[in-house]
């Protein structure tokens, strides 16, 4: 059985066990319990009724929230020929081809976005057992492969608090909101844009229904239970 420190129970103490929460009271219970010395994370962790053995109820896509994560993003873009100045100029981290498929395959991992030229997709393609392992694969469905002209918007999207969902195997999205740090409304509207994204992308495939609970967590806090009704009503403003 796993023990908690007396800080994580004194937040635990403040949660009732048989309630469920509107997604403005998880939010403002989750930053009074994100304690710790740093700025915490906040999480949303939706568990669905998809199946993810079956390619017609996966689920993946992007949200670009308006608030950001409240984290220096770090793009790492794989181009050749002009492609390279442009991306340059649009402000993206490293950029390169050869060389920095060669310091990834050496174990260089510094950067949380790649993006990609189409051209580049066949060299980039074998680097899959590492990005891929570690979600940093570019992939068409997620806005990552892109053409030159489209670098700079991509890469600004990056930077500004684009987040990916996905189906993890036991049918559960894990996704970040922001810190605790950041005011109640912005988590809000954080976790609106987010929640507007994943109902739009329920796949045709799933019957009956679709979210099955949702909690919001900090990093070293207690999970709050939000009211399904709540977070699926959720409008952007």
């Amino acid at each position: 059985m796993v023990k908690h420190g007396k800080r994580y129970n004194n937040a635990v103490g403040l949660l009732d066990e048989d309630h469920v929460y509107s997604p403005q009271e998880a939010v403002g219970l989750s930053k009074k319990n994100a304690t710790a010395k740093f700025d915490e994370t906040v999480e949303l962790h939706l568990r669905t009724g998809a199946d993810p053995r079956h390619a017609d109820q996966m689920i993946r896509g992007v949200s670009l929230l308006p608030h950001g994560i409240g984290k220096q993003i770090r793009t790492l873009v794989f181009c050749q020929g002009e492609a390279v100045e442009i991306a340059k100029q649009a402000g993206s981290d490293h950029v390169g081809n050869d060389d920095l498929i060669q310091q990834i395959e050496q174990g260089w991992i510094e950067f949380d976005v790649t993006i990609a030229t189409p051209d580049m997709m066949g060299k980039v393609g074998k680097l899959g057992p590492v990005l891929g392992r570690k979600g940093l694969m570019p992939n068409p469905r997620t806005g990552t492969v892109v053409s030159p002209e489209d670098l700079p918007r991509a890469i600004e999207d990056s930077k500004k608090g684009r987040v990916e969902f996905k189906l993890d195997r036991n049918s559960i999205i894990h996704v970040p909101i922001g810190k605790a740090s950041f005011e109640e409304v912005q988590l809000i509207e954080n976790l609106s844009v987010l929640m507007e994204n994943i109902l739009r992308n329920r796949p045709s495939g799933v019957k009956g229904q679709f979210l099955k609970s949702a909690y919001i967590t900090t990093t070293m806090g207690p999970s709050v239970q939000i009211d399904i009704a709540g977070i699926s009503d959720l409008k952007v403003e």
